[in-house]
């Protein structure tokens, strides 16, 4: 499962409310190589769903993720941080081993 925090669902909201994202985009997360610790999370609005997606939906937010990045992100939460030290969106990750300074990337 991937989960959403009321503050993720919260800007998620707002960002659609500003007519740049349609209500029928959803939210895709993935993890590719790279970044100062070796894996980097993505995520996008996306309104094409793949054969091999794994899809999820907590706090009324749609989530969709490819298998081999679900296996990186079980059990995350999307959340999101604002202000003058806010990271934006992150992921509480509990399966990541060490994350980088900056939060983007993280280890296994």
């Amino acid at each position: 499962m991937l989960f959403v925090a009321d503050s993720a669902k919260e800007k998620i909201a707002e960002i659609r409310q500003s007519g740049t994202i349609a209500d029928d985009f959803f939210i895709r997360v993935s993890v590719t190589s790279g970044g100062c610790s070796g894996l980097s999370y993505n995520m996008d609005f996306d309104n094409e769903s793949n054969p091999n997606d794994q899809i999820f939906e907590d706090n009324s937010i749609k989530v969709v993720t490819d298998l081999k990045s679900f296996l990186y992100l079980c059990n995350s939460t999307l959340e999101f941080s604002g202000g003058l030290e806010g990271k934006g969106f992150f992921f509480s990750n509990p399966n990541a081993a060490r994350t980088c300074g900056c939060g983007e990337s993280f280890a296994v």
